[in-house]
């Protein structure tokens, strides 16, 4: 009689590029139930093969031990590619591991917009994702998960829903991490993007948590970026979470303001550690958007040239002085 184990189904293969404060925790979670191989950089990689990954938080508190390396030696045999690098590492990335992007369904879980558009050029088997989760790196082999504002959210780029991605969804379940379906991703990733765009770079900018966005003069010009942003959708037929940008105003200065008053963006710290930021990808792709489509977005362009000047100047010494 055959040995019944011989029909069961090997795990999947899941590799993870650019694994840090997003990538590392969803390594973590997925190798309980696939083979899982992250890529991170690599004092991460040696502390973590040596002791574990130590997650706390949002996500309950849990030690965890996965295949972690700095760098993937002929290995390309992967059921699914995650990449979770900063927005300006993933033309690189694609680059380096361009034969096995090629060969395998790839998952963007990044901030911002033109990522699954940089992966199309190397892999037709794109799947976008969204992370409403926050993570905090404390260590080379420690994660805090600051936050969870609900179920991460995969879909086909840039439209539809097929079996791969819902085979996606039921290893993230299995895992412990929850996960939504949609067959209009574009759509989720804009309303992420509208969030990021709205307090991001304002926080940055002034060095404030978003609580002190609230304030009329901030308010005003988040006010403007929003506005210029539903005009952009609204004519590349991109349906966003909230109806119009009234709706999402109010979400934003009612709800979700509140709740993370105390918090200030990744953007400024980039920004106090000399390091370059994402602006290119949330309001500095709403300006290339409006460029393609005809549509002024003055405040959007100001404050992505402000956040690049805020890059350009990082820790060059403050100079006092007095104009009489």
């Amino acid at each position: 009689m055959k040995d019944d184990r011989s029909r069961m189904k090997a795990p999947e293969r899941i590799l993870i590029l650019g694994a840090g404060a997003v990538g590392l925790p969803l390594a973590a979670k997925l190798s309980h139930v696939a083979d899982v191989v992250a890529v991170t950089r690599q004092n991460s990689a040696r502390a973590i093969s040596r002791d574990g990954l130590e997650i706390c938080g949002a996500w309950g508190a849990e030690s965890d031990r996965f295949t972690c390396v700095c760098d993937l030696v002929d290995d390309v045999d992967f059921d699914y590619v995650l990449i979770t690098s900063k927005s300006q590492d993933t033309e690189g990335i694609c680059q380096q591991y361009r034969d096995i992007i090629g060969a395998s369904q790839v998952v963007s879980f990044q901030n911002g917009i033109g990522n699954e558009e940089t992966i199309s050029n190397y892999s037709d088997h794109v799947i976008g994702g969204v992370v409403l989760t926050g993570f905090v790196r404390q260590g080379d082999r420690e994660i805090r998960v600051t936050a969870n504002a609900g179920p991460m959210q995969i879909g086909r780029f840039p439209e539809g829903l097929d079996a791969e991605v819902k085979g996606l969804a039921d290893i993230m379940n299995r895992a412990g991490i929850p996960v939504e379906t949609t067959d209009h991703i574009t759509g989720k990733l804009w309303s992420k993007n509208l969030i990021n765009c709205s307090l991001n770079p304002l926080s940055a900018i002034m060095g404030v948590t978003y609580g002190e966005l609230r304030r009329p003069d901030s308010w005003q010009i988040i006010e403007e970026m929003v506005r210029e942003i539903y005009t952009i959708v609204q004519k590349d037929a991109i349906r966003l979470q909230w109806r119009d940008p009234d709706t999402f105003l109010g979400y934003l200065y009612g709800a979700l303001i509140p709740v993370m008053s105390r918090h200030s963006s990744s953007m400024l710290q980039d920004i106090l550690h000399g390091h370059k930021t994402e602006i290119d990808y949330l309001n500095g792709a709403v300006v290339t958007s409006g460029k393609r489509l005809g549509v002024a977005t003055p405040y959007n362009a100001c404050i992505s040239d402000m956040v690049r000047f805020k890059e350009s100047i990082a820790g060059l010494p403050v100079q006092n002085s007095v104009i009489h």
